[in-house]
């Protein structure tokens, strides 16, 4: 996210639209850009590509909440919606749907900021650890072919586990690649010769 946060603001009803602007622009120096048409949504959204994206809306149904969550993409920035009613069970399909704040009971100017902070910060926390949870099933799979492989090393040379991986090791430091980049290999050609 750049130093001035670029924030569309998705509210049909213009004198409502004015009032969250003139809010944000109490609270901070933001790029502000506002949608009145919420079909429009996704395309105005790819075309800015906004930090944050705040959706007023007065009572939701649970397939517009998603369709709007979904259109303000969720995993690529943080997501705050302000809802004047919530049915039982919506604030969860909003978390679950990737918005990072549900307020209820409307957008007033005096909560902004602190909401504005909290989905930020809540969106950033999330964004760490899909990260780590990415980099880790990584890791794993990566563990799982070099297991495999010294598996192919252990039963063909009958050697012991420690032996297969220092075999492993050397070939990878020969031919100066990735541990798992040689083990890898190992198991594809094996695949292909049986």
């Amino acid at each position: 996210m750049s130093d001035t946060l670029s924030i569309i603001v998705v509210e049909a009803d213009r004198d409502r639209a004015l009032q969250i602007v003139e809010s944000l622009r109490e609270a901070g120096d933001f790029d502000i850009s506002v949608i009145s048409e919420p079909t429009t949504l996704a395309r105005q959204i790819q075309a800015i590509q906004p930090d944050v994206v705040l959706i007023d809306m007065a009572n939701p149904s649970r397939d517009m909440l998603e369709e709007m969550a979904l259109a303000s993409g969720p995993h690529e920035r943080a997501v705050a919606m302000f809802v004047d009613r919530s049915a039982d069970g919506m604030s969860a399909a909003a978390i679950e749907a990737g918005v990072s704040a549900y307020v209820v009971d409307g957008m007033r100017p005096d909560r902004l900021k602190p909401i504005l902070d909290a989905a930020i910060a809540r969106f950033r926390m999330f964004q760490r650890m899909r990260t780590e949870l990415a980099e880790t099933k990584r890791a794993l799979e990566e563990r799982k072919v070099i297991d495999r492989a010294k598996g192919m090393i252990m039963k063909a040379r009958g050697v012991d586990e420690d032996q297969a991986y220092a075999i492993l090791r050397k070939a990878a430091m020969d031919q100066g690649k990735r541990l798992h980049d040689v083990a890898n290999a190992l198991v594809t050609a094996a695949g292909l010769l049986s």
